[in-house]
């Protein structure tokens, strides 16, 4: 198996897809700081932007657990 194939098996793997959730999770401090700013901007539009971002976090974090779950303990990189 070359170090490319072992690279994308990674991604799919239980800490690659425990590093993508945790990642999510800044991601999440980052919209929230957006959220915060636009209300005290009374900007719509911004606020708008910040919660379509919310909903891609979301949908995208469900996603990687549902991942996780159908991954089980058929895990090949932990053997």
């Amino acid at each position: 198996m070359s170090k490319i194939e072992k690279a994308k098996g990674w991604k799919h793997s239980k800490p690659g897809l425990w590093l993508s959730i945790g990642t999510s999770a800044f991601g999440a401090v980052s919209i929230a700081k957006d959220v915060r700013k636009a209300r005290e901007e009374n900007d719509t539009l911004k606020l708008v932007n910040a919660l379509v971002g919310v909903a891609a976090l979301i949908t995208g974090t469900a996603l990687l657990v549902r991942e996780l779950k159908r991954l089980g303990d058929d895990d090949v990189l932990l053997g």
